[in-house]
């Protein structure tokens, strides 16, 4: 069950303190899909844009443009916003009320912009293509996966930072939908694990990875 597009009444919130003291005050649903809810995939995402490790890999993001795909609550992208970047949260049209939401409820806070669109995975879309695409925690059903690896190609070019977290999950049917998506992504692109050591102090785990990609 997808969130409803018209109630937002279901929602709950979760607070998020960045390392500059900021918090973040996430609306979320008690029941719904999986775009409901802040994910860990997220926060461990959400916390290495603040590290030194990126500022030194990627730059700042203050002023640079970034696309998210699958923003869910739209965690990473507000976090991002709020360290001056200029963002756009994408996602299904039932999510897209619970991600303006949000914009909302944290505009106070954000150093850049932030605004939510519609983006149905492998579909044209009149997007240029950004600094940074953001991708949290998106390898999840099989009939989703090839439309997701052609939105990422699509909004791509060689000067695209593309940025991508994901909880491994042991199942026969997550690990064949990983080989699948990284099969067709290193078509296009090169793929770089970024070392559990890069990752920020506290909100890391081994079973959540981050994974640098830039277009061939």
């Amino acid at each position: 069950m997808a969130a409803p597009s018209d109630d937002l009444s279901g929602c709950f919130v979760r607070e998020f303190e960045l390392k500059n003291s900021t918090v973040l005050r996430v609306n979320q649903f008690e029941v719904g899909d999986v775009g409901c809810v802040v994910w860990d995939a997220a926060l461990v995402f959400a916390s290495y844009l603040q590290t030194e490790d990126f500022s030194k890999s990627y730059g700042t993001l203050s002023g640079k443009s970034v696309v998210e795909l699958g923003s869910g609550t739209g965690i990473v992208g507000l976090t991002a916003a709020v360290l001056g970047a200029n963002v756009l949260l994408t996602d299904l049209e039932d999510f897209v009320p619970l991600l303006e939401l949000n914009i909302k409820t944290n505009e106070t806070h954000s150093q850049g912009t932030s605004k939510a669109q519609t983006l149905k995975w492998g579909e044209d879309v009149s997007i240029a293509c950004p600094d940074f695409l953001f991708i949290s925690d998106c390898i999840y059903y099989d009939e989703s996966t090839e439309p997701l690896v052609t939105s990422i190609t699509d909004l791509s070019d060689k000067h695209t930072h593309v940025i991508m977290s994901y909880e491994k999950r042991t199942s026969e049917n997550k690990l064949a939908l990983e080989r699948k998506f990284f099969k067709l992504i290193e078509e296009d692109f090169k793929v770089e694990t970024i070392a559990l050591e890069r990752h920020d102090d506290v909100f890391r785990s081994e079973d959540i990875l981050l994974i640098h990609m830039t277009k061939r």
